[in-house]
């Protein structure tokens, strides 16, 4: 039998035809992660839809694109309706989309890390901006909802583990669009309030019922805050902004109020043990004390008294001697030395020593006199300079240099007409 060969063309136009009449694929909805998105310049709309393990191209056109109240971006989970078909140039099948709506979890999960984001980055997270909470507080505020398991348990726990504790609460909505404005408002009238510390949750629900705490404003009013904020919102395994941001997170409300205050059992426990130290060392104090008061009792000073005066005054003396001996010998000194000045030669003739140093002026005059070149032009000599330099040789001067003659009385210019 021939083999009868058919283009590709015709192949996935047979299957596109078989996708199109199957009334299975006629009308599908999907939930999956949008990936790959590209918005044409026409107002179509190109993407991927993926879930963990498997993916599918999808096209959403204009008409149907112009219809949607969000902005579709990589990372958001949606829900869409369409019917699936090949397109036939590729061969690929892909979900025409013809309906889109946001998948509220997981939307709302990517706006959660996205403003863990940019909080973290802010710097609202960081260490060092965290406020100590007090270990033992006089007044406690609570924002959370009036009625519930999370006010009763948080007042419940308080009065049983620290009852001299005082309690204010603020009263606020905790779920809804409304809640998180009233949440802000809640913990800024608290700190118009003397307080020591303010547990601000709620109890436990899904992350729509939460969501009221992964507000910014919420969580920007919680840095804010003047008094230090435990946060306590939902279960153990829930983790909001608040947490991230408040100076220190409980898992639960309960388990706020039993960080926020101390155990009153525990307070008596450590009480008596201070009691047991302290009259411990109160008595250890006592025996000291009595040991070095009755050594003062025995000792010598106060069974001798004048005995230590006689031992006192003869070192007095004793000192006093030395003293004297001292100013003796010092006084003796400056006399001998006094007299020795005033028997000196130069004291008793003053007249000798200028007379001598008269002498002594002479002679050394008497020497420059002798040793001065001018003194010996008196004598006939003359000083020839040409230049202001003193000729020594003929050789230094020639024919037509003007030369300086210094005399005894004058000078004499001359000029050089012959040489040698």
């Amino acid at each position: 039998m021939e083999k009868r060969y058919i283009t590709v063309s015709t192949l996935n136009r047979y299957l596109k035809n078989k996708f199109d009449t199957d009334p299975n694929l006629g009308r599908v909805s999907l939930k999956g992660e949008i990936s790959n998105f590209k918005g044409h310049t026409r107002g179509h709309l190109y993407f991927t839809l993926k879930d963990e393990t498997s993916r599918i191209n999808a096209v959403m056109f204009q008409f149907n694109a112009s219809k949607l109240k969000f902005k579709p971006i990589d990372g958001m989970t949606v829900l869409v309706e369409g019917k699936i078909s090949i397109y036939e140039a590729t061969g690929a099948y892909q979900i025409y989309v013809e309906n889109m709506e946001e998948d509220g979890l997981g939307n709302l999960y990517l706006k959660y890390e996205e403003l863990k984001k940019k909080l973290a980055g802010l710097g609202l997270f960081n260490e060092e901006h965290k406020k100590k909470i007090p270990k033992f507080p006089e007044k406690i505020g609570i924002i959370t909802a009036p009625t519930g398991a999370a006010v009763k348990d948080i007042l419940s726990t308080i009065k049983r583990r620290y009852p001299i504790c005082e309690t204010y609460l603020f009263p606020c909505l905790v779920q809804g669009d409304l809640a998180k404005d009233d949440i802000v408002k809640q913990i800024n009238e608290a700190n118009n309030h003397d307080l020591d510390v303010l547990i601000v949750g709620r109890g436990g629900g899904s992350i729509e019922d939460l969501w009221a705490f992964n507000e910014e404003i919420v969580a920007e009013a919680i840095f804010n805050s003047k008094i230090p904020i435990i946060s306590a919102v939902g279960h153990e395994i829930d983790f909001t902004i608040a947490d991230f941001v408040a100076d220190l997170r409980a898992p639960t409300p309960t388990g706020a109020a039993e960080i926020a205050v101390p155990n009153i059992a525990d307070l008596n426990v450590l009480i008596s043990q201070y009691k047991i130290r302290t009259t411990n060392l109160i008595g250890h104090f006592l025996k000291n004390n009595k040991i070095k008061l009755d050594n003062l009792k025995n000792s010598y000073v106060l069974k001798s008294p004048l005995a230590v005066y006689e031992q006192k005054e003869q070192k007095l003396s004793g000192l006093l001697n030395t003293l004297n001996s001292i100013i003796q010998n010092n006084l003796q000194y400056k006399i001998n030395k006094y007299t020795y000045i005033t028997k000196n030669h130069i004291i008793n003739n003053p007249e000798s020593l200028f007379i001598s140093d008269q002498n002594n002026y002479n002679l050394m005059l008497n020497k420059l006199e002798l040793l001065n070149p001018i003194s010996i032009l008196s004598k006939g000599y003359s000083v020839v300079k040409l230049d202001d330099k003193i000729i020594k040789d003929v050789d230094n001067i020639k024919i037509g240099d003007n030369l300086n003659i210094k005399l005894h009385q004058g000078e004499i210019k001359a000029k050089v007409e012959k040489v040698g």
